[in-house]
C-alpha cells in the first residue's frame, strides 16, 4: 500500500491568512494614528508645543519603520510559505546587521539631541526673576500647594509639627514670622501668562506630579526639592494626578490645576487667605 504524502494546503492557508492579517493590522494601526480618534488634549504651554512636535517627529519616523517591517514580514510569510518545496538554510548577513544597528543608534541619538532644547528649558534652565514660586508636596495620598504670601518668603517647616488631623499637613511653624502669611491649598491655582516655578517635594514615598496639558511629569523624591517651571497660556481647569504607583490609595491621589486671569487669581488668593 502506497503512503500518501501529507498535504501542504493547510500550512499554506495559515501562512496566507497570517500575511493578510498583518496587512490589515498595519492598515488599521496607520488609520487610527492618522485620524486620531483618541489623542492627547491640546498643550497650554509653549514647552508643551515643542514636546508635542518632538513626539510627532519620533512617531512618524518609528511609524515608517514599523510599516516597512510589517509589510516586509507579510511578504516573507506569503512568498516563502510551505507548498512542498525543500527547506533551505543560509547564514545571516553581517554587513546588513551592522548597517541597521548603526542606523538605529544614529536615529535614536539624533532624536535625543533634537529634543535637548525642550528638555533643557524645563529641567535645566532656571526660572526668570519675578516668577511665582509654589511649593508642591506629595504625601500619601494627597497633594498640598504652599504659596509664600505677601512677603514673598516661605516660612519654616518642622517634621515634628506635621499633623494632618489638626490641619497642619506640611508641619508649618506659624511662630516663624515668615510662615504667618503662608498659604496652603489642596488645589494648584496659577495666573495665566505668568511664569510659575514649582518646588516639588515628597513627605514619604516617591510620587509623580503630572498634568497632561502642561506636558510636565516630574517625580517627587523624598529628601529632595526639584525645581521646574512653566507658563500657562490658556485659562481653565485641568486634572492633576500622581503618575507613580505610591501605595494602595494611589488611584485617588489627584487634584486640580486652575489657570486664572490676574483678577480671578487675586480673588482666589484672598479666599485662600481667609480659609487658613
Amino acid at each position: 500500500m502506497q503512503k500518501r504524502k501529507p498535504s501542504s494546503a493547510g500550512s499554506t492557508t495559515v501562512a496566507a491568512a497570517l500575511a493578510v492579517f498583518l496587512l490589515a493590522f498595519t492598515g488599521i494601526t496607520v488609520y487610527l494614528f492618522i485620524t486620531k480618534p483618541w489623542w492627547f488634549p491640546k498643550p497650554i504651554t509653549e514647552i508643551g508645543i515643542l514636546i508635542d512636535s518632538q513626539f510627532h517627529r519620533t512617531l512618524i519616523i518609528t511609524g515608517v519603520v514599523f510599516v516597512l517591517a510589517q509589510l516586509g514580514l507579510a511578504w516573507v510569510i506569503f512568498k516563502y510559505r510551505d507548498h512542498g518545496q525543500k527547506a533551505e538554510y543560509f547564514e545571516g548577513n553581517n554587513f546588513f546587521e551592522v548597517v541597521w544597528t548603526l542606523a538605529t543608534i544614529v536615529l535614536f541619538v539624533g532624536l535625543g539631541l533634537y529634543a535637548e532644547s525642550a528638555w533643557a528649558q524645563v529641567h535645566f534652565q532656571p526660572a526668570q526673576a519675578g516668577d511665582l514660586q509654589i511649593e508642591v508636596t506629595g504625601q500619601q495620598f494627597t497633594w498640598n500647594f504652599r504659596y509664600p504670601g505677601p512677603d514673598g518668603k516661605f516660612g519654616m517647616l518642622k517634621p515634628s509639627m506635621v499633623s494632618a488631623s489638626t490641619g497642619n499637613a506640611l508641619g508649618l511653624d506659624r511662630s516663624d514670622p515668615e510662615a504667618k502669611d503662608d498659604i496652603v491649598s489642596p488645589i494648584l491655582g496659577v495666573p495665566v501668562n505668568r511664569e510659575v516655578e514649582l518646588l516639588i517635594r515628597s513627605q514619604d514615598v516617591t510620587h509623580s506630579f503630572f498634568v497632561r496639558e502642561l506636558r510636565i511629569k516630574q517625580d517627587a523624591v523624598p529628601g529632595m526639592i526639584i525645581h521646574m517651571h512653566f507658563t500657562a497660556t490658556q485659562t481653565g481647569e485641568y486634572d492633576l494626578a500622581c503618575a507613580e504607583l505610591c501605595g494602595l490609595g494611589h488611584y485617588k491621589m489627584s487634584s486640580k490645576l486652575k489657570v486664572m486671569s490676574d483678577a480671578d487669581f487675586a480673588e482666589w488668593i484672598k479666599v485662600q487667605v481667609a480659609n487658613q
